[in-house]
């Protein structure tokens, strides 16, 4: 029925049917053939294999492909197995228009033919590129080394791999390249090379049967010991099933790449239909296994029967009018003409195979993931990595990070990451050269026991290093070499030590070398691990003048004046609260002004002896005496600094004045620094030169005049060691050169570096390094702490107008509460509208100036007495003119006062005691208060107008 109703469609089929890849193939084609033809009945067309075997040699492929097109005229063709036999047959498929759809050749070299008639149904190697250095850079490793077949296969991913690594910050320091036909001998020598090396990080790219050899080799010599990374490739990864268990038991700890496929229902239905149906036609190959390429060769296969159907193919000739007669079996097989209808619908399918989606783009099938496994007993899947998520340790996930990752068994049954290098055996400690110099032993000495002839070296530099060295994460050995002739002398300057590294004579340099760029070219320097930069050294001098007036300078001008008229300021308010209620503060105008300013400005010793009363002054003197304290405890601080404190200044603070001068400048033996004076223009006869920094003393002490120098300039840690010894004589002054600071130098690209400076860091921002700086520096330096140090500069109003403004408002306030006061207690004579404003002013002040009788101070003692008042407080104090209780005769009993009616009155009641007129004007005062609290306010009038006559017979203040 089939050959009735049917149309056969002739493809091509080439692959090496001898091997195991090929059967699994061909299987897996046979059955993709069947299993579509039985879903997919109702189809006209019918693809019938033609298959030709390639021997796993390029010409016979060539042969069999060239048969096919010639004289099958296949429509299509499948395969062949590899990249290498792919290449020729992509150009015959392009030349006859005939498809070429391989499910192998994974190369990346054939993306770049540009046939639009080849269709890779493979993922291209350079897909699993990304995966690779997403595992690389997740571990933070800095170095690989690639190791691939001497072939196509091989070379033409490492271009790939390499940008990729590159753009990752990853080096690839070494590529080693080993022949497909490498015997033992020659594997065993190659993998002892890479012993040699630091790096421990290897991308293996190669097929099994070279690949299998690779790491049984690798596995005797050391290589897959803790420590070791190995990364597989899909080349491998992809048949791992199909290894010996002898070479998966020589990979443990090994991390392979492959393409990612989906578990399915229908992809496990498969694997063991196919697993009955393969034993039944090879029963000798018991032991194989389904691989990635058999079920890409079933979805090839289902996608030429669709693209088949989909042409609508009725027409299977060639045509062959421009071939010529005599052409050659390379010219002679003509074009298809089915071929354009073919290429069309091959771009456009579209389905889901056992693989994932099926998907052509520019004839390239599109990956979807791949999956990262570790051989561990087998080949365990830790996490996958994909264009759009990178790696994670599912598919759902997002994550860049290595915690992602399940746990991994590294070689060597180590869970602990790799650092991803090591130190070569043939090597087992680094050569660390130091430094051998006279002065500056401070940073590195290097001492010899005579008797012994043991090499001793310290300093603060050497202690740095070791601290490094133990904050890392991992042990490093290593032995100071001195860099020093026989003799024990130098073998050369810094730049000479520097360069040894370069030649391979030292691992590393430690000591206080200095990072500058031309160094950076043969060396890689960690971060510094001082302070950076060259500054100049200078004397210094006493520029003190003292002078009579130096009590002044303590306080600035401002300072002065504010504080004069807050002594004035709180004397008054003080004299406006106590005067009606003190004696001391009462008597003469003049005698109370005096007072009142005695008893301010004696508060700056705190010898006032006045009596304070009244709770409001009371306030005001308590928060004053505060502010006075702090005052003068400042003022005594600072004028003791003025007074005892050197005033050191540089005696040269520029550089164009040295060189103007001629001045003699100093630098230290084998400095950089002499680079540094010759371009900012010093004469070379001007530069002397020291090896240490007692040496650098004496020549500051002889003078530029006599052979010595006015300045010197070196590096900030040297300089600080200097100054540290004679601070008392020498500063650093600007300008300050811009220097990277002392740092430990490795080989270009040692893998060391980035350890080492994470290190320092971890070190100086700890208390280590400070422990270690009071150990090398501190015992030498005669110089005192800078927190001990007292300022010398006077003392501004900004320091203090906070305290004054608290004063202030202590005293404006106080006075705000006594006024209120006291005009509620006289707003009556204020509102007298008998009197004129005028006189009730007069009458107002005359009272506030005068005592308060209803003082409690004045109600304590006897004293004046007028009959129907009580009795009055007398004057306790002989310093002032006697208070009316002095007196104790009466007065004049002709004495008057007037009625309410004008009339004189001569009532007893009214009797005076005392003869004094000022006395008699404070009694009547006090008689018209009276009268007024009385409501009596015409009575009262007129008391004050006769005590105001009697004052004015009265010659008095």
């Amino acid at each position: 029925m089939s050959q009735n109703t049917t149309v056969p469609v002739n493809v091509g089929l080439v692959l090496d049917i001898n091997g195991e890849v090929g059967k699994v193939a061909l299987s897996c084609i046979n059955m993709s053939l069947a299993d579509f033809y039985n879903s997919n009945s109702h189809y006209k067309t019918r693809l019938i294999l033609n298959t030709r075997d390639s021997k796993r040699d390029v010409v016979a492929a060539a042969a069999a492909a060239l048969d096919l097109l010639k004289n099958v005229q296949v429509q299509a063709m499948l395969g062949p197995e590899n990249s290498m036999q792919t290449n020729f047959i992509i150009q015959l498929g392009n030349k006859s228009q005939v498809p070429i759809l391989s499910f192998s050749a994974t190369s990346p070299s054939l993306t770049s033919i540009r046939s639009p008639y080849f269709f890779r149904g493979a993922l291209n190697d350079s897909s699993q590129v990304g995966a690779i250095t997403a595992i690389i850079k997740a571990f933070g490793w800095r170095e690989a080394v690639p190791v691939y077949v001497d072939n196509q296969y091989g070379e033409e991913l490492i271009p790939s791999l390499t940008d990729a690594l590159q753009a990752i910050d990853t080096r690839v320091p070494y590529r080693s390249v080993i022949s497909p036909l490498a015997t033992d001998d020659q594997i065993e020598k190659e993998l002892y090379k890479l012993l040699t090396i630091q790096t421990r990080v290897f991308i293996l790219h190669m097929l099994p049967s070279l690949g299998s050899r690779i790491f049984q080799k690798a596995n005797e010599i050391g290589l897959m010991n803790k420590g070791c990374v190995w990364i597989m490739t899909d080349g491998m990864t992809n048949l791992l099933r199909t290894l010996e268990p002898s070479v998966t038991d020589s990979m443990q700890g090994v991390i392979g790449v492959r393409p990612y496929v989906p578990k399915t229902k229908a992809l496990e239905n498969f694997r063991v239909r196919w697993k009955r149906k393969f034993l039944q036609e090879n029963p000798s190959l018991f032991d194989a296994e389904l691989n990635i390429f058999g079920l890409l060769a079933y979805d090839a296969t289902s996608a030429l029967a669709v693209a088949v159907e989909k042409a609508g193919i009725t027409g299977f000739g060639f045509d062959k009018t421009n071939v010529s007669s005599n052409a050659t079996d390379l010219e002679a097989f003509g074009i298809s003409q089915n071929g354009p209808k073919l290429l069309q619908a091959l771009s456009s399918i579209r389905f889901r195979g056992l693989t994932g989606d099926y998907i052509f783009v520019d004839g390239q099938l599109q990956s979807s993931a791949f999956e990262i496994i570790n051989v561990n007993n087998g080949a365990r899947g830790v996490g996958f990595w994909s264009p759009e998520k990178g790696l994670t340790q599912k598919l759902s996930s997002n994550s860049t990070t290595k915690s992602k990752l399940r746990p991994i068994i590294w070689p060597g049954d180590s869970t602990s990451d790799p650092k991803g290098w090591e130190i070569p055996t043939n090597e087992k400690k680094l050569r660390v050269g130091v430094p051998v110099k006279k002065g500056f032993s401070d940073f590195v000495k290097v001492t010899i026991d005579p008797k012994t002839q043991e090499t001793s070296v310290v300093g603060y530099s050497i202690d740095v290093f070791k601290a490094v060295i133990e904050e890392l994460p991992y042990a490093v050995a290593y032995d100071f070499v001195p860099y020093a002739q026989p003799d024990g002398t130098s073998s050369g300057s810094y730049n000479d030590l520097i360069y040894q590294v370069f030649l391979g004579e030292f691992d590393a340099v430690v000591g206080d070398t200095t990072i500058v760029f031309n160094r950076s070219n043969y060396v890689d320097f960690t971060l510094p691990y001082t302070e950076s930069g060259v500054s100049m050294i200078v004397p210094i001098k006493d520029s003190k003048k003292r002078n009579a007036w130096v009590f002044l300078q303590p306080l600035t001008w401002d300072l002065w004046v504010t504080s004069g008229c807050f002594f004035i300021f709180i004397g008054f308010v003080v004299w406006v609260l106590e005067h009606r209620v003190n004696e001391d503060f009462r008597g003469p105008a003049r005698h109370q002004v005096g007072t009142s300013f005695w008893f301010s400005f004696s508060t700056m010793v705190f010898s006032q002896r006045e009596r304070v009363i009244s709770n409001l002054a009371r306030f005001v003197v308590i928060v004053w005496c505060f502010v006075v304290l702090i005052l003068i405890q400042s003022y005594t601080a600072s004028l003791t600094s003025l007074l005892t404190v050197d005033q050191l200044q540089p005696t040269i603070t520029d550089v164009n004045l040295l060189i103007k001068r001629g001045d003699n400048v100093g630098y230290q033996k084998g400095s950089f620094v002499l680079g540094i004076l010759k371009q900012l223009g010093f004469d070379e006869r001007k530069l002397v030169v020291y090896n240490s920094h007692e040496e650098c003393d004496e020549l500051f002490q002889k003078g530029s005049a006599n052979g010595g120098i006015a300045a010197a300039f070196d590096e900030i840690p040297y300089a600080k060691l200097l100054i540290g010894q004679h601070c008392s004589k020498y500063t650093m002054v600007e300008p300050t050169f811009k220097t990277a600071g002392f740092g430990f130098a490795f080989p270009l690209h040692s893998p060391l570096v980035h350890d080492v400076s994470k290190a320092i860091l971890n070190v100086t921002e700890g208390d280590k390094m400070k422990e270690i700086e009071d150990a090398w520096f501190k015992k030498h330096s005669s110089c005192p702490d800078a927190g001990t140090v007292v300022s010398a500069r006077s003392l501004g109003l900004n320091s203090f107008w906070g305290l004054f403004l608290i004063a202030g408002i202590a005293a404006i306030l106080a006075l705000i509460i006594f006024l209120a006061v006291f005009v509620h207690e006289h707003w009556n004579v204020l509102k007298n509208s008998e009197s004129s404003l005028l006189s009730r002013i007069r009458i107002f002040l005359r009272i506030f100036v005068s005592r308060d009788l209803s003082a409690h101070t004045f109600k304590e003692k006897g004293g004046i007495q007028v009959h129907g008042m009580g009795p009055t407080e007398a004057s306790p104090d002989s310093r002032y003119p006697a208070s009316p209780s002095s007196y104790s005769q009466h007065a004049d009993s002709h004495f008057l006062f007037y009625g309410e009616q004008g009339t004189p009155r001569t009532e007893s009641a009214y009797k005076l005691t005392g003869t004094c007129m000022s006395c008699r004007v404070t009694v009547l005062c006090q008689l018209a208060l009276h009268v007024i609290n009385s409501h009596l306010l015409t009575a009262a009038a007129r008391i004050l107008r006769s005590a105001i006559h009697v004052a004015e017979d009265f010659d008095a203040d």
